[in-house]
């Protein structure tokens, strides 16, 4: 790990003070984009300058209203591409919600649902190959999503509390957009059918989805059920991981609430 001194610090501070960007900083001194963002983050904390430094709230904690729709659509992502991380000598842990670079609107709403969810706290992308990670950090995190734990997710148990039930009960296709834009995707299928004697090619739409976990394929299908949307399981060898939506009516449905990644 390189390792930098303090003169190339605080000329990374002079800077940011200054209103120069992480990104711009980051390729004036040769530092890597995350160690000035951390920087920056240390020295607001260090002035009181952070948002929600006095008083970061939690609905779980302290009763704060909570952004209900926001939530579910973060609850899925979460389940999906998310994973929540302390590192060594940091005091909070983070939210890390990873979005490919092909979907610039995605990103957008994931961090538009963050800062919806915890509006004391503010979020941050950090770039990756081919992806952004976005993120927040948080010392409230496990209250919102207790289903985290060690190791990879598939590999334990997820079920989801009364109340958070309760919530993707009241915003089905919140959460539901939010496991599509994790770990699924709307494609286009074709198939051959004689007509007459003439071969001729058809092509309709089709859903995804596609997760490890029995449990999240289980609360993704269970949903789609409450919705209306009639699904199937499309297995890959003898591992049931694809679900799909192919029926016309349902994918309609699908294509109102959802649509195509962005």
């Amino acid at each position: 790990m390189q390792m930098h001194g303090t003169e190339v610090r605080q000329k990374a501070l002079t800077l940011l003070r200054g209103g120069a960007k992480n990104a711009d900083v980051a390729r004036a001194l040769n530092v890597p984009l995350g160690t000035v963002s951390y920087w920056r983050h240390v020295d607001r904390s260090k002035r009181g300058e952070c948002p929600g430094a006095h008083n970061p709230r939690c609905p779980r904690c302290d009763g704060r209203e909570l952004d209900e729709a926001a939530y579910a659509y973060l609850l899925g992502l979460y389940l999906g591409d998310g994973h929540i991380i302390q590192y060594a000598g940091h005091r909070v842990p983070s939210l890390m919600i990873t979005c490919s670079d092909c979907w610039p609107g995605l990103m957008d709403d994931c961090e538009k649902a963050m800062r919806a969810v915890l509006p004391d706290n503010s979020v941050c992308r950090v770039r990756s190959k081919g992806c952004h990670n976005v993120k927040i950090y948080s010392k409230h995190l496990w209250c919102l999503f207790p289903q985290h734990g060690p190791g990879k997710k598939h590999n334990r148990r997820i079920a989801l509390e009364p109340w958070q039930q309760q919530i993707v009960d009241e915003y089905p296709w919140e959460f539901i957009r939010g496991l599509v834009h994790s770990d699924g995707c709307r494609i286009t299928n074709w198939t051959t059918k004689v007509v007459g004697g003439v071969r001729k090619r058809y092509e309709y739409p089709r859903y995804m989805f596609a997760n490890k976990s029995d449990d999240i394929r289980k609360l993704y299908c269970d949903t789609l059920t409450k919705v209306g949307v009639q699904w199937s399981t499309l297995a890959r060898g003898s591992d049931p991981f694809n679900i799909s939506v192919a029926r016309k009516e349902s994918v309609a449905l699908m294509d109102a609430h959802i649509g195509p990644k962005y």
